[in-house]
Formats: structure tokens, C-alpha cells, sequence
């Protein structure tokens, strides 16, 4: 009976661990060792998709699936030869607007010129309204003694008179190049804002120009070729899929006893299957706020130990840089993290030149 009740015993002792092996599996983590905490992922680039700002067609490719870019290579081109057409009009508009502005602003100083003949004409005309009045004046008193005729004073008050009226029409005449000359500013003006507009159309067909050439915002690599040459794209067209090689990490669970010792920034390393536990190193960049497995009730300490918490590490960019031939997207992994901060890392976690 003792016999048999020891071997019910060591049965149940067998089922425990065999379930708490599943259960650790399934949740994602590896049985934790003392100070880490760790989980299962697979490495993951940041995916870009290179589409069109404006409609073209495809006039080539110069990368295939597969091929590592750098920062700034052209990947594909567009057929813009509409485009420079655009250009070359946009161009002799804005030159058209210059000349017009450069009219106008002579007119301007012409109008300018025309005032101040005209105020100098004012000057002259007064001063022989004056000098025609101290005549008919001399005349008024010769007359009264017998020096000149009646005529000789009807003659001097015609002059009077008509030294005023040159003195009105020089007046006026100031007045109409004055307004002659705001007439000419406003048209400059207008000029001027005719030349803005030609050169922002100018701009505009120049920006569209530049995007023509599909370039490679980041280091990365070509994941797909959408389109080929030859195909009429429209606006926000997708091209290329290019993977940011240089942004990539794992994304793993922790529980929450763990997750809360862990900080964005803390070392973790990553231990791709492909690598033949080989350890990379990595930063803690992303530490889930919200958990992503939450029972309905939470009330127990043990209900409370199912909370799940999503936490991403991120290769370190130089070391990728250095080994890019042997990290790809999509590896599967094992991601560690410290618990204690300052604590060695194991020897087998300990990063390899």
C-alpha cells in the first residue's frame, strides 16, 4: 500500500513539472535562472515602404530582392519627363513676372521724375505770377500819372491772369504724377507678387522633380520589389519593402514580478538559434505599460502573477552593423535581461568579438 501510495506521489510530482514545462513554454519564457529573467521571440526589422508622392510611371530599378542598400542610394527611378516640361514653363513664367516687375518699377521712377519737372515747373510758374502782378502793379501807377496807355495796362493784367493759369496747370499736373506714381506702385506691387507665385510653382515642380528618384532613407535591405518597370503608378503607389537592418530587436513576454525590475535602457542580450548560442548584445527599449494578458478579475496574488508584460530589446546598432550578414529578420531567439542591476552576465551570455 506505502508502496503503491509513493509511486501516486512521484507520478503527480512528474505531472507538475511536465505541466509547469508546458506552461512555460507556452507563455513564451525559458525557466528562469538566478538574477535573469527571459523569454522567446524572433529578431524583427522595422519594415519601410518606399510608395510614390506623385503619379508616373516606373522608368527603372536598381535593386533586387534581397540586396543590401546604404542611407541615400537610389533604389528606383520615374519616368518625369512631363515633369521637366512643367518645369521649363514654371521657368518662363517666373521670367515673364521679373520683366513685369522691372516695368513696373521704371514706370515707377518715370512717374517720380514726371513730379518733380512738374514741381519745378510750379516753381517757374509762380515766379512769374509774381513778377506779371509787380508789373500791373507799375502799370496801375504810371497810368494815374499819364506814363502808359490804357492798353499797356489791359496787356499787364492778361499777363497776370495768364501766369496763373500756367501756375494751376503746373499744380494739377504735379497732382496727376503724384497719383500716377501710387498707380505705379500698386503695380509693382502686384508685380512683385506675380514673381513670388511664379517662383513658388518653380519650387513646387522642382520638389516634385526630386521625387523622381526613390532613395533609401536608412541602411537596410530590399525585402520585396512591388512594382516593375514599365506599370503607371498613382499617388502613394507602394514600390519597395525595404527593412531597416540597423533598428532591429525581439519582442518577448515577462511576468510582472519581472517586468517591473526592468527599465528602458538596461543591457539584455539575445541568443538567435542560428547562432549556435552565440550572445548579442542588446538595450532594453520598450517596457509595455499596459499588460497584455489580464484576467477578467484580478484578486489573488496568483491571479496576479498571470499578468504578462511586453518588453522589446534592440540589437545594438554597431554590433549589427558589424555582423549584418549573420542577423536576419525573422530568427528565432531567446531574450535575457538582468533583474539586479550590476550583475555579471553568465558566461554563456557574455558577447563575442
Amino acid at each position: 500500500m506505502r508502496v503503491k501510495l509513493a509511486r501516486g506521489w512521484w507520478v503527480l510530482a512528474v505531472s507538475a513539472v511536465v505541466l509547469g514545462g508546458l506552461a512555460w513554454y507556452w507563455l513564451g519564457l525559458e525557466p528562469a535562472q538566478d538574477g535573469l529573467a527571459s523569454g522567446n521571440g524572433r529578431l524583427e526589422a522595422v519594415e519601410l515602404e518606399l510608395a510614390t508622392r506623385i503619379p508616373a510611371r516606373l522608368l527603372s530599378l536598381q535593386v533586387q530582392e534581397g540586396e543590401q542598400v546604404r542611407a541615400g542610394q537610389e533604389l528606383a527611378r520615374l519616368d518625369c519627363a512631363p515633369l521637366r516640361a512643367q518645369r521649363a514653363e514654371a521657368l518662363a513664367q517666373l521670367q515673364r513676372a521679373r520683366d513685369a516687375e522691372a516695368t513696373a518699377r521704371s514706370q515707377v521712377r518715370l512717374r517720380s521724375s514726371e513730379r518733380d519737372a512738374a514741381a519745378a515747373q510750379i516753381g517757374q510758374r509762380d515766379a512769374e505770377r509774381l513778377a506779371a502782378r509787380s508789373r500791373l502793379q507799375r502799370s496801375r501807377l504810371l497810368l494815374a500819372a499819364g506814363g502808359v496807355s490804357q492798353q499797356q495796362l489791359d496787356d499787364d493784367q492778361a499777363r497776370v491772369g495768364s501766369a496763373e493759369g500756367a501756375l494751376s496747370a503746373a499744380r494739377a499736373q504735379a497732382a496727376a504724377a503724384s497719383t500716377a506714381i501710387e498707380a505705379a506702385r500698386l503695380q509693382a506691387v502686384e508685380a512683385g507678387s506675380a514673381v513670388q507665385v511664379a517662383r513658388a510653382a518653380l519650387d513646387r515642380v522642382d520638389v516634385d522633380l526630386g521625387d523622381c528618384s526613390l532613395r533609401a532613407p536608412v541602411d537596410g535591405q530590399v525585402q520585396y520589389v512591388v512594382a516593375r518597370p514599365g506599370e503607371m503608378l498613382g499617388v502613394g503607389a507602394r514600390v519597395i519593402s525595404l527593412l531597416d537592418t540597423a533598428d532591429l530587436g525581439m519582442s518577448f513576454f515577462l511576468p510582472e514580478s519581472d517586468a517591473g525590475k526592468v527599465a528602458i535602457g538596461d543591457e539584455a542580450r539575445i541568443v538567435p538559434d542560428a547562432l549556435g548560442g552565440r550572445a548579442v548584445p542588446a538595450l532594453v527599449s520598450y517596457v509595455s505599460a499596459v499588460a497584455q494578458f489580464t484576467p477578467k478579475t484580478v484578486e489573488t496574488a496568483s491571479e496576479r502573477q498571470k499578468l504578462m508584460f511586453r518588453v522589446r530589446a534592440r540589437v545594438d546598432a554597431a554590433w549589427a552593423a558589424a555582423h549584418r550578414p549573420e542577423l536576419k529578420s525573422g530568427m528565432p531567439g531567446v531574450a535575457y535581461v538582468r533583474l539586479r542591476r550590476g550583475m555579471a552576465w553568465p558566461a554563456h551570455l557574455r558577447v563575442l568579438p
